[in-house]
């Protein structure tokens, strides 16, 4: 299985409904930036799940797949959720775009790290579970903040 885990790019701040806050001018070119690095990497076969939060709506978008909107992705959701909605060791290839803390949560637990792992905004952690040996393991495959993508 592949797994990339998505956070969503930079947002408006929230003084409302916080599932409704948008990506701003700068969240959109992030987002712009890292689906298009994604999209010449990934194959056909991939499956965008995003939280029904507009800000990981539009940049789960941003790649130009079909993206399946998974209320267990919300913002209240866990690790445990996360892993569980993308079929995680035994699925195949899975784009989650989420939130933080959780998808720091979700790398830390495939790291095997006690604690939270930080998480920047529009950032990717890509993992690819795998047999070897007679057992499985987790293979950190890339980690990739969009500011690094940019000119």
């Amino acid at each position: 299985m592949e797994l990339i885990l998505w956070r969503h790019a930079e947002a408006e701040d929230g003084s409302g409904d916080d599932a409704a806050r948008a990506l701003t001018k700068r969240g959109h070119k992030q987002a712009k930036l890292m689906a298009a690095w994604l999209d010449k990497r990934l194959g056909k076969e991939w499956t965008v799940l995003a939280s029904p939060a507009v800000r990981a709506q539009q940049t789960a978008v941003a790649l130009g797949r079909k993206v399946e909107t998974r209320e267990r992705l919300d913002t209240s959701s866990g690790a445990r959720d996360v892993l569980r909605e993308a079929g995680w060791p035994k699925g195949g290839k899975v784009i989650v775009v989420g939130h933080q803390p959780t998808l720091g949560q979700v790398a830390g637990s495939l790291l095997g790290c006690d604690g939270d792992v930080a998480f920047r905004k529009g950032a990717i952690w890509w993992f690819v579970a795998r047999e070897r040996d007679g057992g499985s393991e987790t293979v950190l495959k890339a980690v990739l903040n969009p500011d690094l993508l940019e000119d």
